[in-house]
């Protein structure tokens, strides 16, 4: 069995940023597998002389884990308000603490006001 933390380490996915030799076109690619980035071809050009740069660490944290990890009770910083995929966050965790299943419908929902939030206004008209 994992520690807490080895387990959160084995979730994430790393993000690469890659450049172009032939067209200069820098771009990033998420790497679900090691075999993802032999298939990789340049967006651009679709070549596949590519180089891997060397840039910030970025990776994608699973919604799970974001729940697992979200302390309701902990000061939010204005970034975290910014973020669109905190949009019912609270409720998603209360729910699960509660032992409630919020159903599809809320899943819809939330996803609608995570990419859209406007939308909620515009509806309400």
């Amino acid at each position: 069995m994992f520690e807490r933390g080895e387990e959160q380490e084995e979730s994430k996915m790393p993000i690469y940023e890659y450049e172009c030799k032939r067209c200069g076109r820098q771009f990033q690619f998420l790497i679900l597998k090691k075999d993802d980035e032999m298939d990789l071809n340049c967006p651009e050009c679709g070549k596949k002389e590519l180089k891997r740069l060397i840039s910030r660490v970025v990776y994608h944290v699973s919604e799970a884990d974001r729940l697992e990890q979200y302390d309701p009770n902990a000061p939010k910083s204005d970034s975290f308000y910014r973020d669109t995929r905190n949009i019912g966050l609270h409720a998603k965790k209360r729910a699960q603490q509660m032992g409630i299943d919020l159903g599809s419908s809320f899943e819809e929902k939330l996803e609608k006001l995570r990419t859209d939030p406007g939308s909620v206004i515009r509806d309400s008209e």
